[in-house]
């Protein structure tokens, strides 16, 4: 069972999941990184490039899901760093300081609340987020091709890259393309028919959209919809 809401945190989602079946399950990339809780140990979800297969670890996980480009700057990471890796806090912190914060949501009421406050705090001891790493993300999530997004933002495209690459994990064409795929399942779980959902979030034809939600997903669009025929 998954539940999210809006963080206090400016542009960040804390949720929980309890899986509720065995085996493994599907995070599929969403340009996000995340601060995880599970079992007491305290990780760091890296950008994915592709679906991430968990391994089916039973009992409740949370999570505070940061906005696309804001978490390396609140963990001092670097996001190319961690791309499609799952590392534990301690393995990126001084040793004490990572104890402490583990410490600190484990005395929580709850894993989730604890992990917002942590959040909180670490964004109360860091600089304010980089107003450009959020024009990229709204001028990508808008459509705007790479070429145009770094001549509107004034950075030309090498820098465009190199600041994507650190905030983001991959470059821009990459980061444009997960948004694509998260437009395009937010629109089709409404209902739409697929050709319609490629038509209107950037996709040149319905095959198109076939081919990227099975490379980015590894399943074909109606198996992850749970859509028949």
């Amino acid at each position: 069972m998954y539940a999210e809401r809006a963080s206090r945190l400016t542009g960040a989602v804390v949720w929980t999941s309890t899986p509720t079946e065995p085996g493994p399950g599907r995070v599929l990339p969403d340009g996000c990184m995340d601060l995880l809780w599970h079992d007491g140990r305290l990780l760091v979800a890296g950008p994915d490039t592709r679906a991430y297969v968990t391994e089916g670890a039973q009992g409740l996980w949370a999570g505070v899901r940061f906005h696309p480009g804001t978490a390396p700057a609140l963990l001092g990471v670097p996001a190319a760093a961690l791309r499609d890796r799952r590392v534990d806090l301690a393995d990126l912190w001084p040793a004490a300081r990572a104890r402490r914060l583990t410490a600190r949501v484990n005395a929580a009421p709850d894993p989730a609340g604890g992990l917002e406050e942590a959040a909180l705090s670490v964004a109360a001891d860091t600089g304010p987020p980089d107003p450009l790493v959020r024009r990229i993300v709204a001028a990508l999530d808008a459509g705007r091709p790479v070429a145009a997004t770094a001549d509107a933002l004034g950075i030309g495209a090498r820098r465009l890259h190199r600041r994507s690459l650190a905030a983001f994990g991959y470059g821009p064409k990459t980061l444009a393309r997960v948004l694509r795929l998260q437009r395009a399942l937010a629109l089709a779980r409404g209902g739409p028919p697929l050709a319609e959902t490629a038509a209107r979030t950037g996709y040149a034809d319905q095959a198109h959209l076939a081919r990227d939600v099975r490379e980015l997903t590894g399943l074909p669009p109606g198996e992850l919809l749970g859509r028949r025929g």
